[in-house]
């Protein structure tokens, strides 16, 4: 990458995560929990971070204090500085014309909506990031392949399961690398190549295709406040294989989007099951806010199995297959398994929970049932129980596979 490329990334934290159900209700979806201490937004900060890119812009339109007091002012990625660092991208009224203010409908009119502030930062390259995902990724290796290439995008992709692929924006590649196509959300995906929500622009490339779109799709838009643009897959991507030059990078490694409750919990599965090697890389540490707690407590007499114990845990009951967040506390007689617990959520003795995630500072009384084990292999979103923050499951209260519960329920 030539040593004077100025280089913008913008970190898209997006909108309600509606897909994530109760445990969104009150948090952006990048400030969901993974693997004990870590949040989603980590992996894509750390990968900037160990990349040398220090102008990060995060975006984020829904309940932003809840990853605001995650991130803070960047300090865990060193991007707490004078020149540069971190900024945040709220939704303004004001100072623009109504398609470049007020909240975005998508990722592409996202985009859209920050074009002046791109235009007076003045980068080469702009890097736009999703932050729903768990992966590691030297970014150098792709600028440099952008660069090298005279793409006016590369996408880095990744390969899933055909069903997965229906939700993504999958990529036809020709043998030279070149994308030549792009089918978003298809119901019979052709393939099984997806865009992996990294990418890599030309700035000026980028800026030509966003005008160029707006002005073809406000003909089209009946409401003066919708740039039309929506996400990246309905109209930037495609418009820029048709008008440019797109080129795919395969992501090396590890890659899942944690989009809906099943995904989540498949994610975790993979943890658990050794398939995720990114959180035990010493050379690239995911970096994060570590939280201020003693190291976690086995009792005698406990049961830990093929499972993560964070800071804080006090476990004396039975553990298998999970992940307990910082804080958790297991009684004796408790048993919890494949099941996901936030932090400082109590488990009563005697209570039961399986194929389950728990938010924060839950109770599950003496007694209770949540769930039941799951016999598939591939986790599907009726298996689960959800339990959104500050409930209370009662004594002896049972919890059918397929519950969901509000934040602050009682039953």
């Amino acid at each position: 990458m030539p040593h004077r490329t100025r280089v913008l990334a913008i970190v898209q934290a997006g909108g309600a995560g509606s897909r994530m159900d109760v445990l969104t209700r009150e948090r952006a979806k990048p400030a969901l929990p993974f693997g004990g201490h870590y949040q989603l937004v980590d992996f894509a900060l750390s990968s900037l971070a160990h990349s040398g890119i220090s102008d990060v812009w995060v975006g984020v339109q829904y309940q932003a204090m809840s990853l605001a007091r995650h991130v803070a002012g960047g300090r865990p990625w060193d991007l707490d500085r004078t020149r540069g660092g971190l900024r945040w991208l709220v939704p303004e009224e004001g100072g623009g014309s109504s398609t470049q203010t007020g909240f975005s409908t998508g990722n592409a009119d996202d985009l859209y909506r920050r074009l002046d502030d791109i235009r007076s930062h003045a980068p080469d390259v702009v890097v736009v990031l999703s932050s729903d995902s768990v992966f590691a990724l030297d970014i150098r290796d792709v600028l440099d392949e952008h660069l090298e290439s005279g793409a006016d995008c590369t996408v880095v992709t990744s390969e899933v399961t055909r069903t997965q692929a229906k939700a993504k924006g999958v990529v036809t590649v020709d043998r030279k690398g070149w994308v030549t196509d792009v089918d978003y959300k298809p119901d019979d995906p052709p393939a099984t190549t997806i865009a992996a929500e990294i990418f890599v622009y030309q700035a000026a490339a980028l800026i030509d295709a966003l005008e160029t779109l707006v002005r073809q799709l406000r003909e089209e838009e009946e409401d003066p406040e919708d740039t039309g643009l929506g996400d990246f897959g309905e109209t930037l991507l495609p418009h820029l294989v048709r008008h440019g030059k797109v080129r795919a990078f395969p992501l090396p490694g590890y890659w899942r989007d944690m989009g809906t409750p099943a995904e989540y919990l498949s994610g975790h599965r993979d943890l658990l099951a050794g398939r995720i090697d990114l959180l035990r890389n010493d050379d690239w540490p995911i970096l994060t806010h570590f939280p201020e707690l003693p190291a976690a407590r086995v009792a005698e007499g406990a049961e830990v199995a093929d499972s993560v114990i964070s800071a804080g845990c006090e476990v004396h009951g039975t553990v298998r297959k999970s992940v307990l967040g910082p804080g958790v506390s297991v009684a004796a007689g408790a048993i919890v398994e494949d099941s996901i617990i936030f932090a400082r959520t109590t488990i009563e003795s005697g209570a039961h929970i399986a194929t389950s995630i728990i938010d924060a500072h839950c109770t599950i009384r003496r007694g209770a049932t949540v769930g039941r084990l799951a016999r598939a292999t591939r986790a599907q979103d009726g298996d689960l129980v959800i339990v959104g923050r500050d409930s209370v499951i009662g004594r002896g209260a049972v919890l059918e596979p397929g519950s969901r519960l509000e934040p602050g329920t009682t039953v």
